[in-house]
């Protein structure tokens, strides 16, 4: 065997081959096998041709700046990748992620709230700029005023250049403070250049601000009755909760009283097979109701003897609304007319206001100021001064019918009004001086509206197309809390004596009891102090 052969053999032997590499042909000696042998030879010594210039790939110029697209990004997931010792974990299926309370849901739109009020306030100082022309060119204007080279400073007297301060290197101008405030002590305006905090000091001073803590309302009812026959009316007022703790409410021909703290329903009274319940209103104090009647008639009952003390005639139709006020008796009717009533005395009524066009549906009395607030279908709020038969104030803003009234017992001369499908606000109203005050779109018909006895807070109730419960912070109207469950919508609302449970109604002939608003601090100084639900709790 020749060396050269041997060592070659050697060589192929000792090269690894990979398990799809099939083995080199061996080449014999002969005039094909030389021929062979220098093409390759050729082949291997020929260079390979460099790529054109046209072939290279293009070099991609990004700019200075790294803007990160978070659409799409799971921040959440990426936190649940550590465990709570800091440890790195495998990813994992992520977990459903429970509901929050309603607690957690008003802390997290307080501090949405915060946010926007901070940020509002960094960019622009508690100024909002304007896209006007104006504003442009005044900026445009400054802009190239700020471009413009600053002529050297020059004393006035001798009108040379003057010479440089000797401060110019110094750490600190001297400090220009600002007066003490009942916020905290006085603040170094110059020092807020050198602050180690990204935001202005009016920034860190609303930050640190102590803020009250919101309250959670229950948004499932504690106690639901049924109520058939419960008419879905909008112009009706069938439910109300008088001083005594006694709920009375008109389901067809009757009135049925039931008493929160024992539970027991009686049966006032049955009005038979021609005539329905169409409004029920309880004296302030006392345990006197009055009843309104489809005929036009209105009753008034003793409550505790369950006995019919008198009938008052005079509306020709439907007495939809009914409002106290001492032993005035205000109604209205569908024939569009108001009657006050003297229950000491015996005329049928003392004075008839006119001036709806259409059905009167919400009646209020202001007992402390002798003001009347009508509502009616005409899309009309009057205000009348006591016993006068003119309107005081004439209020046309609403779009539709005005049903929901109510006075603040908290803001003297304040009414809200509320509007119905076509309208779906609230408005507010200054009723020393006719002026209107603040209106909110609410999104829905506004059913009802009761002011809370403890807070100042207001309840309204809707119809189309939400049917919710909301309790709104007064005058910021703030949503405390929106409450669901009924199926049709809220026609009826009536609070509690003690101010702390509202009760609503609705066409699905279910009542519903709501713990709203907190306990007043003042029970034990009232003269009428009841706890209604100790029982029920």
């Amino acid at each position: 065997m020749r060396g050269s052969e041997f060592e070659n053999r050697v060589r192929h032997a000792a090269k690894p081959k990979s398990p799809t590499e099939s083995p080199a042909p061996r080449l014999s000696n002969g005039p094909d096998a030389d021929a062979l042998r220098a093409a390759l030879s050729d082949a291997v010594a020929s260079p390979v041709p460099a790529p054109s210039p046209s072939r290279k790939r293009q070099r991609i110029v990004y700019g200075d700046r790294f803007i990160p697209n978070r659409e799409g990004v799971d921040l959440q997931a990426s936190y649940s990748l550590l465990h709570a010792d800091g440890s790195p974990s495998t990813p994992s299926k992520p977990k459903k992620r429970t509901p929050h309370g309603e607690l957690h849901f008003q802390k997290t739109e307080e501090a949405n709230r915060t946010f926007s009020t901070l940020l509002r306030s960094e960019l622009f100082h508690n100024e909002i700029p304007q896209g006007s022309p104006s504003s442009l060119t005044t900026r445009n204007s400054a802009r190239d005023s700020a471009r413009a080279p600053t002529p050297p400073a020059t004393n006035s007297s001798t009108n040379t250049p003057a010479t440089p301060s000797k401060n110019l290197f110094t750490y600190m101008s001297p400090k220009t403070r600002t007066p003490q405030t009942r916020h905290g002590p006085n603040v170094d305006t110059r020092s807020e250049i050198y602050s180690l905090s990204p935001v202005r000091f009016d920034s860190q001073r609303m930050l640190l601000s102590p803020r009250k803590q919101p309250r959670a309302v229950s948004k499932v009812p504690y106690k639901v009755l049924d109520a058939p026959e419960l008419a879905d009316d909008f112009y009706l007022n069938l439910v109300d909760w008088g001083s005594t703790n006694i709920l009375g409410v008109g389901l067809g021909s009757c009135v049925y009283m039931w008493n929160s703290a024992s539970g027991m329903v009686t049966k006032l009274c049955d009005l038979g097979t021609d005539d329905k319940v169409t409004s029920v209103s309880w004296i302030q104090r006392g345990s006197h109701v009055a009843i309104g009647t489809n005929k036009g008639y209105v009753q008034i009952w003793d409550a505790k003897e369950c006995r019919r003390l008198r009938v008052m005639t005079g509306h020709t139709a439907r007495v939809g609304a009914l409002a106290w006020n001492d032993h005035i008796l205000t109604s209205g009717s569908r024939d569009r007319t108001i009657y006050h009533r003297d229950v000491r005395a015996p005329d049928q009524h003392i004075a008839k206001l006119v001036g709806h066009k259409q059905e009167v549906c919400g009646l209020k009395w202001n007992c402390e100021d002798g003001q009347l607030a009508s509502g009616g279908n005409d899309n009309k709020l009057f205000v009348w001064d006591k016993l006068s038969e003119q309107p005081l104030y004439k209020f046309t803003e609403h779009t539709a019918a005005v049903k929901a009234i109510a006075w603040s017992p908290h803001q003297h001369g304040t009414l809200a009004s509320g509007g119905g499908t076509a309208d779906r606000r609230i408005k507010f109203w200054n009723t020393l001086t006719g002026q209107p005050i603040s209106e909110i779109d609410t999104g829905s018909q506004v059913c009802n509206l009761a002011w809370s006895k403890n807070s100042n807070e207001i309840v309204s109730t809707h119809g189309y197309s939400e049917n919710q419960i909301v309790v709104w912070k007064y005058p910021s109207m703030t949503q405390v809390v929106s409450l669901t469950g009924h199926t049709y919508r809220v026609l009826y609302l009536a609070m509690s004596p003690d101010g702390q449970v509202i009760v609503t109604g609705a066409g699905d002939e279910t009542l519903r009891f709501w713990n709203c608003f907190a306990k007043n601090k003042n029970e034990g100084r009232m003269s009428i102090a009841l706890d209604p639900f100790q029982q029920i709790r």
